[in-house]
């Protein structure tokens, strides 16, 4: 026995409301986006003008990309470049 009681967790999981729809959007297009959004942050990595232009309008640097700037993105982006320094 793990000490959960399976019914009742499941029981309590259906009381909750659905995910809201970003939320949903956002954990469907991230995966999709991590691999442009690491090669984005390597190049900014290796060349400090391209991370200046890249920090400067996220949202332009991932459109330029061919990757549509969505909060979500955008805010992984955000986060990759401040933990790149």
């Amino acid at each position: 026995m793990n000490g959960y009681d399976e019914e009742r967790i499941a029981a309590l999981l259906r009381l909750l409301p659905p995910a809201p729809v970003g939320w949903v959007r956002a954990a469907q297009e991230l995966p999709a986006a991590q691999d442009e959004i690491g090669e984005l942050v390597s190049r900014a990595e290796a060349d400090a003008a391209f991370r200046a232009k890249v920090v400067a309008d996220l949202e332009a640097a991932l459109e330029a990309e061919g990757i549509e700037a969505t909060p979500s993105v955008v805010a992984a982006l955000r986060s990759r470049l401040d933990t790149a320094e």
